[in-house]
């Protein structure tokens, strides 16, 4: 087969049925034969970038994704979606078509090019955001596909093949090669006893999970070693909904100081971490908040597993696992376990508060959901819900791309079809990549949409030094009707009370179409977890100082920030003060 064929049919095997991206004059070869394989199918975006947000989104879902675009303008547009499946260990295999071997050879000035012409500019630009780069010739074009697979596959991470025209048609060897590496049965031997050994002794031994234990398949051996060591088990944001939440030692999500005290006093008191999976990353792990470096601990990692600072290599983390497992013994820790998950709360009033938004989401999710949270106001609200077991959670909160979930949750309903989709996005997010709920229509996927409307940046606002900095609106859209813009197929309204919230989610439970819900809360409301993190974080950049003399004139009316149910028993001062760290008086209050 030729070259195109054979990556399209490498793909295939390993899950791969849609290929995301856009059709340019030197991919179309790529094109063909993507959909002369009978088993795989073309999804056109509406341009790269969303393409590559598409791609990561199926891929977290079913495994592997792939994205194929043309070189210069398209492969640079999408260079930051593959830049945020390198930071998350999300592995798709990203091809790109140039232009003709001869044409490249005479360094021939043709569209998508410098004036200095240089055909290695952009794939040297990708070696920094990927597992492994490959300019295909010739000579190598089989070695280097297959060594770009070994890659993705192994480390779960983005690959990058520059792939010619005349090479893409050239045909090649389609022997399959073995791409699995299995581990050093020493080394795993040697490091599973180490840390059998010091769970053994351990008094308060506790576990973090994270969002590698996904990447790297290893789910299962994860969630029976949870159960079998009855550990206090807590997780990073991203690592939501790993176990069942309803587990005897599951003891909620980890918040640093700002939220679930039980899991930060578990944390700050173990003598024996074991941290799977982790993502140590600022809003990931809640602003550097753990006490310790984690890898002191117990870290166990795809490939790797530190043990107090040891690192052992060539062990992969399902194997780890499971032979940990088969190791230990079950132990009962007794403690008061935290109620999980956010209070049910009656219909008060005519406003729609983020606090009652996301109560009721929780009651609306349910088995065999997959939830895409954007990064901002709707992963700090959707990240405290209590989830049935089997729903899949998926946030990117260290690459944190704004408007990356729209056109990932595209993808996650191609991947996966018999689960519903529910995307919660911010109106600035999602008017970053909102055209592709056309392609939602056009491929006939039927997720539910909520898309909360506060009129802006509103994270963007706690970080800025005054509330109503104009850099942080958007531009207003009548989001409901815009959704019907669209030929298709789709059902959407607006709501700006709780009772009218409640009807629109009992509406797209008996709707047979994609579902599309502008739910308008006021300007500041947003999840008190928000307003703290950005509390740690901007407590590590800057000491903002504002005017005490002008509080209405920096912050706006008062109406313009009074609180919400959202802020729970928190008055306008100690808002003021979390997000400012500035006192305000009882006179200008």
């Amino acid at each position: 087969m030729n070259t195109a064929e054979y990556i399209v049919k490498r793909l295939e095997e390993l899950g791969v049925n849609e290929f995301f991206g856009l059709p340019e004059d030197y991919n179309l070869d790529l094109i063909y034969a993507v959909e002369n394989n009978s088993n795989t199918n073309w999804i056109g975006c509406m341009d790269a970038l969303s393409a590559g947000y598409a791609a990561d989104g199926y891929a977290r879902v079913r495994g592997y994704g792939a994205l194929i675009t043309s070189y210069g303008s398209g492969e640079l547009s999408a260079i930051n979606a593959v830049a945020g499946c390198m930071a998350e260990n999300v592995p798709i295999f990203h091809i790109v078509g140039l232009p003709s071997t001869e044409k490249i050879d005479g360094k021939a000035l043709i569209h998508h090019n410098f004036q200095n012409v240089n055909y290695d500019n952009f794939m040297n630009a990708y070696k920094s955001v990927t597992g492994a780069a490959a300019f295909l010739t010739r000579d190598n074009a089989k070695l280097e596909i297959d060594r770009l697979l070994k890659t993705m596959i192994n480390e779960k991470q983005p690959v990058y093949a520059a792939i010619p025209e005349d090479i893409a048609l050239m045909e090649i060897s389609d022997r399959v090669v073995s791409y699995d590496t299995m581990s050093d049965k020493a080394v795993l031997e040697e490091v599973s006893q180490r840390i059998a050994e010091k769970i053994k002794n351990a008094q308060k031994p506790v576990i973090i999970g994270d969002i590698l234990v996904k990447r790297f398949d290893a789910l299962l051996e994860y969630k029976e070693f949870v159960e079998k060591s009855g550990i206090p088990v807590s997780n990073f944001l991203m690592g939501t909904n790993l176990v069942n939440m309803d587990l005897p030692n599951y003891i909620g999500g980890y918040f640093g100081k700002s939220g679930n005290l039980l899991a930060q006093k578990y944390i700050e008191e173990t003598d024996c971490l074991i941290a799977v999976g982790p993502i140590y990353s600022d809003i990931n792990s809640f602003g550097h908040s753990l006490p310790y470096d984690i890898n002191n601990h117990i870290a166990i990692y795809g490939s790797c597993v530190y043990i107090e600072g040891q690192r052992y290599d060539n062990i992969k983390m399902p194997e780890v696992l499971e032979k940990v497992t088969e190791l230990i013994e079950s132990r009962d820790f007794e403690f008061n376990k935290p109620n999980i998950g956010l209070k049910s709360l009656e219909t008060e009033g005519e406003i729609l508060t983020s606090q009652y938004l996301y109560s009721r989401l929780q009651d609306f999710v349910k088995e065999n959901d997959i939830i895409f949270a954007e990064t901002g106001s709707s992963l700090f609200g959707s990240v405290q819900m209590k989830l049935p077991e089997s729903v899949d959670y998926q946030t990117q909160a260290l690459w944190s791309s704004t408007g990356w979930a729209t056109s990932a949750s595209l993808g996650a309903c191609l991947a996966k079809p018999q689960s519903r989709v529910i995307l919660i996005t911010g109106d600035g997010a999602h008017q970053r990549t909102a055209m592709e709920v056309g392609n939602m229509l056009k491929y006939g996927v039927k997720p539910v949409i909520i898309v909360i409307n506060n009129n802006g940046y509103t994270t963007g606002r706690l970080f800025s030094r005054n509330l109503n900095e104009k850099f942080n609106d958007v531009m207003q859209v009548n989001y409901a009707k815009f959704a019907r813009i669209f030929d298709g197929d789709v059902w959407a309204t607006k709501v700006t009370s709780a009772e009218d919230f409640d009807k629109a989610l009992r509406v797209t439970q008996i709707m047979n179409k994609l579902c599309y819900i502008e739910a308008c809360v006021e300007t500041l409301d947003m999840p008190s977890l928000a307003k703290e993190l950005v509390k740690i974080l901007k407590s590590n950049i800057h000491d903002v100082k504002v005017p005490k003399t002008s509080v209405n004139n920096v912050y706006g009316s008062i109406n313009d920030v009074k609180l919400t149910q959202a802020d729970e028993n928190c008055e306008y001062e100690t808002v003021v003060h979390k997000a400012f760290d500035e006192e305000v008086t009882q006179e200008e209050e």
